[in-house]
């Protein structure tokens, strides 16, 4: 980190290639806003926030950024020369000898990368030093023209490019480091004379050649890093390498993935050591994991705090919950937001609970819904079980002290609490409080008629 350079970021522009509503460096890669990639590399090359040209949707930008940048408006978008033309009011009383300028839709540049371009612009006394890459396809990019020696010539924006420059398969990467003096001294001389009738900061190139001045080149090593977001199909490429670092970086640190091509995961997420993650598991937000865990296929967490030695089975849906060390959850349980399980807590198949919190040991194995409850330590709920919770109008709570067994197909009409070690009866539907270590039952008297079903079958048979 260095605070002899200055950091402009531009990010004015709408997207249409999007077609979205939305500005494209808001939209999200693995959890998080593509700009947000762009701000924390800016962050660990600079000590001072950096310069964001703002434009369309800029009070959004604003507020999804906040304090983490600086802000220069750019009322029209008149091209990067332009965009930096306003950054240069802000940066007037720097005292930066560099200024590094970033695309907000860039978001996969490595600050190891950022910091080899810096030291070559140093080591090279440049007055402008930019990245470029080769690619197979260079479409829209703008080309390279260097002369016989290898020195960077001009740049020529792909619309602007002859039939031989298209040919070229060596493109700009659109990151720059500018000797700070030679850009701003250089800036007010662009011009519009170019089919977009913009202000090209690429033209600079020449300006500065013309005054002696000399241009550098770093070829980077992986394209992928200058891949910038214009289209849905980009923001895709972009999000799967996000991902593609993230596993990599947990399988680094001792989590395994038993197929990590077909997980979801976002770049927010931390997961545990000798923690299993299995195929088709989708993991969001903030969620955390701890060690030693078991992910089963098909795990779909939101915002999850997960403690250690956790097993998720197959089919498990959680989203803001809390699951404390060695519970069993699913397959196929439904964790609601505001549900807290507790340690050796079991939830099991098709289980559906909101606004639960489980005590230590306690069980609900099967096929019951428990919203808005307090469940103690030790409680067995059986099969079937309802908290009634909800009675057109208001939310009611659910209180189930430490010990009580719950028997199948009961169900708890709240408000309503079941003292500490009582019996519920199955079949039960309970509306008043059971007093603690009690025996609570609501079923009506079994009948039985002798050879009913006989005469049922006979009269049948004579219709």
């Amino acid at each position: 980190m260095t605070n002899n350079l200055d950091v402009i970021i531009l990010a004015a522009g709408l997207g249409t290639r999007m077609k979205s509503a939305k500005i494209k460096i808001l939209h999200s890669a693995a959890g998080r806003p593509i700009i947000d990639y762009v701000l924390d590399v800016a962050s660990e090359i600079c000590e001072r926030p950096p310069v964001l040209v703002v434009g369309h949707q800029r009070d959004a930008v604003r507020e999804s950024v906040g304090d983490r940048a600086r802000y220069a408006v750019q009322e029209q978008q008149l091209g990067t020369g332009h965009a930096v033309m306003q950054a240069a009011e802000v940066l007037k009383d720097s005292n930066g000898a560099n200024v590094l300028i970033l695309s907000g839709d860039v978001p996969l540049t490595r600050a190891e990368t950022l910091r080899k371009l810096i030291e070559q612009h140093a080591n090279e006394k440049n007055a402008l030093t930019l990245m470029t890459m080769k690619l197979d396809d260079p479409a829209m990019y703008g080309r390279i023209v260097r002369d016989t020696s290898g020195a960077v010539l001009r740049i020529v924006e792909a619309k602007d490019a002859s039939a031989d420059e298209k040919k070229i398969d060596e493109v700009n990467a659109g990151i720059y480091v500018f000797n700070a003096n030679d850009l701003f001294t250089n800036l007010q001389n662009l011009s519009t004379n170019n089919a977009q009738g913009e202000y090209y900061l690429t033209d600079l190139i020449a300006m500065l050649r013309n005054s002696g001045k000399r241009v550098g080149a770093m070829i980077v090593g992986d394209p992928m890093e200058a891949v910038g977001v214009n289209s849905r199909s980009d923001l895709a490429v972009v999000e799967a390498e996000i991902q593609r670092r993230v596993v990599a970086k947990l399988m680094a640190d001792g989590v395994t993935f038993r197929n990590p091509n077909t997980v979801v995961i976002d770049s927010t997420v931390t997961i545990g050591a000798d923690t299993v993650v299995y195929p088709y598991v989708t993991l969001e937000g903030l969620t955390k994991i701890g060690e030693g865990c078991v992910v089963e296929p098909s795990v779909h967490l939101v915002n999850v705090t997960v403690g250690d030695d956790v097993h998720l089975k197959t089919g498990t849906v959680a989203e803001e919950a809390t699951i404390e060390d060695e519970a069993i959850v699913g397959p196929y349980a439904n964790l609601r937001p505001g549900t807290h399980l507790g340690k050796h807590v079991k939830v099991g198949n098709f289980v559906e609970t909101k606004k639960a919190v489980f005590g230590e040991g306690a069980k609900a194995s099967h096929l019951s819904y428990i919203g808005d409850a307090e469940i103690g330590a030790d409680v067995n709920i059986g099969a079937g079980t309802i908290t009634c919770n909800y009675d057109g109008v208001n939310k009611h709570k659910t209180t189930i002290e430490d010990g009580v067994f719950i028997g199948s197909d009961t169900q708890l009409v709240a408000p309503v609490r079941v003292g500490k070690g009582a019996y519920v009866g199955a079949g039960s539907t309970i509306t008043k409080d059971v007093p603690p270590d009690s025996l609570a039952l609501s079923r009506t008297p079994q009948r039985i008629i002798e050879g009913w079903a006989i005469k049922r079958r006979d009269e049948l048979k004579k219709k």
